[in-house]
């Protein structure tokens, strides 16, 4: 098996691009409606936004996987790069998508010249615990989050 190829998400990708978030948000238990998704996309396709979205693909060129990433500043480091999502359809998990993902994104953060790329997963998500381990250092870094107006 050929291994998947990495793109920018085009135009006409939306509509499986849309599919492969809807997977990505449902493995999180995470609920969003159409306006979230048209945001999301806008967003991605919008040069004064730094959110952006690279597909696998398979041999036929059907998106199989995505990663969501963006730049960001960090007053110590100058600007990294943030891995914010990553999604691989579960019928080609093992094909290499994730791994051409990452390896991309890796290729994208030597070109901009980052210091680092940086992401979370959940503690319990060992499958995808054991990609990225393949090809990052897991750091000491506990995640914290607060909802604004709530003081929790």
């Amino acid at each position: 098996m050929a291994e998947p190829t990495v793109t920018p998400a085009r135009a006409e990708d939306k509509a499986r691009w849309r599919e492969l978030f809807e997977g990505y948000a449902a493995f999180y238990a995470t609920a969003l409606g159409d306006a979230d998704y048209e945001r999301a996309w806008s967003w991605i396709h919008d040069p004064a936004r730094e959110s952006r979205c690279l597909l696998a693909r398979d041999a036929d060129g059907r998106p199989i996987g995505l990663a969501h990433y963006r730049a960001y500043d960090s007053l110590l480091r100058g600007t990294c790069g943030f891995l914010d999502d990553l999604y691989v359809d579960p019928a080609h998990r093992g094909s290499g998508a994730a791994d051409a993902l990452l390896r991309e994104l890796n290729r994208i953060g030597a070109e901009q010249g980052w210091p680092a790329v940086r992401w979370n997963t959940a503690e319990d998500n060992y499958r995808a615990r054991g990609l990225y381990d393949r090809h990052a250092v897991r750091t000491v870094f506990l995640t914290y989050s607060m909802t604004p107006g709530t003081g929790a």
